[in-house]
């Protein structure tokens, strides 16, 4: 017998990897094929309803201001919620240029909310928001 929560989260983990890989080939597409259709994407500044506009602003951003880039993530949190859901938190940030450090100031605690529909782990929101310094 199997243990369901370890499958589950390895192939959570394999979602988020994909996701990875992908943005780093500059694949909009490959990047959102893992989003559920009706998924959501909020980062500061923006709001995006649906798989579809999450696959088209990335493929704009891809070819213009993140071609060539890369990201750094650290997962920071990783729960379920019943049997159908989970919730994963983590840091993470944009490398520009072929850097392999992100700068303090632009990393980004991210929610990644996660549903299993027909048996698969896909993506059904997606949140950031900056990393603040701490308080002196």
């Amino acid at each position: 017998m199997t243990d369901t929560r370890t499958d589950d989260r390895a192939a959570i983990q394999a979602v988020l990897s994909d996701s990875y890989e992908a943005w780093e080939a500059g694949d909009a597409e490959g990047m959102v094929a893992d989003y559920t259709p009706d998924a959501t994407a909020i980062m500061t500044g923006s709001y995006r309803d649906g798989r579809d506009v999450i696959r088209d602003r990335m493929a704009l951003a891809f070819s213009g201001p993140l071609k060539g880039t890369s990201t750094w993530n650290k997962t920071l949190g990783f729960r379920f919620i019943g049997t159908d859901a989970a919730i994963v938190v983590t840091e993470s940030g944009i490398l520009f240029g072929g850097r392999t450090e992100v700068p303090q100031e632009g990393k980004v605690h991210a929610t990644w909310v996660f549903e299993k529909r027909e048996g698969r782990w896909l993506i059904a929101a997606y949140h950031n928001a900056p990393v603040l310094a701490p308080a002196a």
